[in-house]
């Protein structure tokens, strides 16, 4: 049995979300920023991380080591729009930049919120021009709600025919 189909089947048991939230949780490449999921929906169209300050995230003069504040933002978004837009759709991400507010002196905390508008107007822009650029961004913050910092990601989008079609043409350019 293919892992795809094995999530699939406890996703069914124990929620998408859950098994979104554990398959993140578990991923190397996330754990080691020093983050956790910690509540994620069932339909993709939600999730937040907790990213603490500890020896594990804390730099040379005491505060949340930048790279920790980038990385935990990383792949959350695309994760998130490949499971709501389905096989019709490539997503991949594009681009990224941080803003520094100020010094992560305290537990921060990110939510990842994707409404059904903005996926009704993927699907309409997508079926007219065939594939786009979108502009996501996150903020990190305290309980309290004063931002961190600001993460800005680019996600390209597609058609799955749209960029297959495209990806044959690079390849046969490429043979050339």
């Amino acid at each position: 049995m293919d892992i795809e189909r094995m999530l699939h089947r406890v996703g069914r048991v124990i929620g998408k979300g859950r098994v979104f939230k554990l398959m993140f949780n578990i991923f190397p490449g996330f754990r080691r920023t020093g983050a956790k999921m910690i509540k994620a929906s069932d339909d993709f169209h939600y999730a937040k991380i907790k990213l603490p300050l500890n020896y594990k995230t804390r730099n040379y003069v005491g505060t949340i080591y930048g790279g920790s504040m980038y990385s935990c933002a990383d792949g959350i978004y695309m994760v998130q729009l490949i499971n709501i837009l389905g096989k019709d759709y490539v997503v991949w991400d594009k681009s990224a930049s941080i803003r520094f507010r100020r010094p992560g002196n305290t537990t921060l905390f990110a939510e990842f919120i994707i409404s059904k508008e903005f996926i009704i107007k993927i699907k309409e822009e997508i079926s007219e021009l065939k594939e786009k650029d979108y502009t996501l961004k996150v903020e990190l913050m305290d309980e309290k709600g004063v931002v961190y910092a600001e993460v800005e990601k680019v996600l390209y989008i597609a058609s799955k025919e749209h960029y297959k079609e495209k990806r044959k043409v690079r390849l046969a350019l490429q043979k050339d």
